[in-house]
């Protein structure tokens, strides 16, 4: 029985599509067996692929060593409150670029795209100095508002605003609709894929976020999750 050049196809890819998932699910799956097993093992050739006895104490001693509940929760926290504002920010800044005619916009987005070229390093002490003296050192607010901007999602949401038919916008003023109304009861579901993609963008990239937390905060308790892992290792 031949098997036709299409199907060879398709199991080709299928086969370069479980190898990858195999490739990319691996270091996951050996994190969680060493998990399970007392560090020593670790350094263990050949390595150990099957789970150990050592899960539950090992949970209690990283809790012990470091408040966990309290840097999840920080870093929880501040990952929500900066993905639903830059979503919100984002939103309303692309709004008005694509659909509002004022002095000066020809130069503010491309200023917003320079902006993009500088890492947050680069902004480190400027930043520093400004929540120091707004007195904001080991709080929230230094954490969070920094963040507020999104480059990224003014351009995600301008882009795609500009692709939505002008003629919703005739209609929706023929209707009697304001700027707002028409933002809300129009753009905004047609942006659900977009908003969605930014959170999860978002959320990974403050949850993993560790140079500013760790210039900005010495008390424990404003400690996030990545500076509670830091600890963890060194300790």
């Amino acid at each position: 029985m031949r098997i036709s050049r299409k199907k060879l196809q398709h199991l080709g890819i299928h086969a370069i599509l479980i190898l990858t998932l195999l490739a990319v699910a691996f270091p996951i799956y050996y994190a969680f067996i060493m998990a399970t097993h007392i560090h020593q093992d670790a350094y263990a050739f050949p390595p150990i692929l099957t789970p150990g006895d050592q899960l539950m104490p090992n949970i209690t001693e990283a809790w012990s060593r470091v408040d966990m509940s309290v840097v999840l929760n920080n870093s929880l926290i501040i990952a929500v409150i900066v993905s639903i504002g830059k979503i919100v920010f984002s939103i309303l800044a692309a709004f008005a670029f694509t659909h509002f005619k004022f002095r000066g916009s020809w130069f503010l987005f491309p200023l917003c795209m320079v902006t993009q070229m500088m890492p947050l390093p680069v902004r480190v002490i400027p930043l520093y100095q400004t929540m120091a003296n707004l007195g904001w050192l080991n709080t929230y607010r230094a954490l969070t508002i920094p963040y507020l901007a999104s480059t990224t999602g003014i351009i995600l949401f301008r882009q795609f605003y500009m692709t939505v038919p002008e003629e919703l916008a005739d209609a929706a003023r023929v209707d009697g609709a304001s700027p707002m109304q028409y933002l809300r009861n129009i753009l905004i579901p047609l942006s659900w894929t977009n908003i969605a993609a930014l959170l999860v963008i978002e959320f990974v990239y403050m949850w993993n976020e560790y140079l500013w937390p760790n210039i900005v905060t010495t008390a424990s308790d404003m400690r996030v999750a990545q500076m509670g892992l830091r600890m963890l290792y060194t300790s």
